[in-house]
């Protein structure tokens, strides 16, 4: 993978991620996010493996399928369990947008969900 085509593949995630958490996120996916195993948390983290699969065909299109799938189900698991426990916390503290303790543990989530696509391009880079 040529230093321009890692690049690219890192701004196609940042803007992949804007979408699927900042402009196709609904309320019901945020709302339920802390219920273990509900379906808006579930849907949410697969639109985020979903909309990863064409960004991870960009920067490897020769790449073997199965570690494709492994790559983007590996996501779904990790974005989930993500999101989960940053809602469980902020719920369990009993924290708001009001407080900068919310702001802190959001900002740990989204350093978490960017160190998975920097884990997933590595993955990429070092199998290619």
């Amino acid at each position: 993978m040529t230093p321009a085509l890692l690049l690219a593949a890192l701004a196609l995630f940042q803007v992949k991620h804007y979408l699927a958490d900042f402009h196709w996120q609904t309320l019901w996916m945020v709302e339920t996010k802390g219920r273990y195993g509900h379906p808006g948390g579930l849907v949410h983290a697969g639109l985020h493996g979903l909309l990863s699969l064409p960004v991870l065909m960009v920067a490897a299109p020769f790449f073997a399928p199965g570690l494709f799938a492994a790559l983007v189900i590996g996501e779904v698991v990790l974005h989930y369990h993500i999101d989960w426990s940053k809602a469980r916390i902020v719920a369990r503290r009993g924290i708001d947008e009001r407080d900068s303790a919310y702001w802190h543990f959001l900002g740990l989530d989204q350093a978490a969900h960017q160190m998975t696509y920097l884990a997933m391009l590595a993955v990429v880079v070092l199998a290619v």
